[in-house]
């Protein structure tokens, strides 16, 4: 079962003086791993590679453990074994085994909590899947769409029918088959659709009304100025009329519009999502407390700081500590 639960015990350690939070990057994936590059990868534009778990572990600690950070690719991983994903805020428990899709907005933990890991992963990059070889904007499906913690748990069949599709991206990429990278596209969109379907059907029908087409767009305003990721940066849209504005509507009909679809009042969401990135920046950065309040739109340290402690029901020393 994949279980989601709070657990501010299991939130990340910062590690060492960073002048921006880290990245990792596909050269850094490789350097850092057991994983061998692909053969005449550099003549395709875009990248690609599918791994099994279990013959794959970090060199210079010698773990299976993921490090946390904020990939420049995207992940799928189909996972078997008792493990756990940490975000910034939040904890999921994979009891059995998952689905799990990774993207480059969103930063997250891969612990193993056992000896018994198997399955397999494949990456990419944007470029991979970009829109003139695919016919979509990756970003835009709903999969990877803002806000989603798509961890799937599946059933023995859901697992076999995966993984016989994961087996088939890694024999077509040991093949010499002149159009395999075409193909390996074709077979990664075919596992983001299996993927979606595991989705409420609600989530995957289009935007019909307005008011989804404006919430749909809120969504996309706030999300486009994360991740914050240099103490000279600085949000530019914090109060629910700065977004009003961006979208041409009345700020009473844009919060009447994000509590009907959502539930949340657009002082609500825009909170929570300034919130998140607060608690990476705290525990991904040695940046000041100061710095932090600044890139986040406070003019006042002390400011912020209350409305953290508000938020978090921690002071943002002590959340840091």
């Amino acid at each position: 079962m994949v279980r989601r639960r709070s657990d501010k015990s299991a939130t990340f350690k910062v590690n060492g003086a960073l002048d921006m939070i880290s990245k990792s990057s596909i050269t850094d994936f490789y350097k850092n791993s057991q994983a061998e590059y692909p053969a005449g990868i550099e003549k395709e534009v875009g990248h690609f590679n599918i791994f099994e778990i279990e013959k794959l572990f970090d060199k210079k600690t010698g773990s299976r453990i993921m490090p946390y950070s904020r990939r420049s690719y995207y992940k799928v991983s189909l996972l078997r074994g008792k493990s756990r994903a940490e975000y910034a805020d939040k904890v999921v428990d994979i009891r059995e085994g998952a689905l799990l899709f990774a993207t480059p907005r969103i930063p997250y933990h891969w612990i193993p909590q056992d000896d018994n890991q198997t399955g397999m992963f494949f990456i990419f990059t944007e470029d991979f899947l970009a829109k003139n070889k695919v016919g979509v904007v990756v970003d835009e499906l709903p999969i990877f769409r803002p806000g989603a913690l798509p961890i799937f748990e599946l059933s023995e069949a859901e697992r076999t029918e995966l993984e016989y599709i994961f087996r088939k991206m890694q024999r077509e990429l040991a093949s010499d088959y002149i159009y395999k990278y075409d193909l390996l596209r074709n077979l990664v969109l075919e596992v983001i659709h299996f993927g979606q379907k595991l989705q409420p059907m609600a989530a995957l029908d289009p935007v019909h009304n307005a008011s989804e087409r404006i919430s749909s767009l809120f969504v996309e305003l706030l999300e486009r100025q994360f991740p914050i990721e240099s103490p000279q940066q600085r949000l530019k849209l914090r109060a629910a009329k700065d977004y009003a504005d961006r979208l041409a509507v009345h700020v009473n009909h844009l919060n009447k519009v994000l509590k009907e679809v959502t539930g949340q009042t657009t002082t609500d969401i825009i909170t929570k999502r300034i919130v998140q990135e607060a608690k990476i920046l705290l525990k991904q950065t040695d940046w000041t407390v100061s710095e932090i309040a600044y890139t986040l739109g406070f003019d006042d340290p002390a400011h912020f700081s209350n409305f953290f402690k508000k938020q978090a029901s921690f002071s943002p020393v002590a959340f840091r500590s």
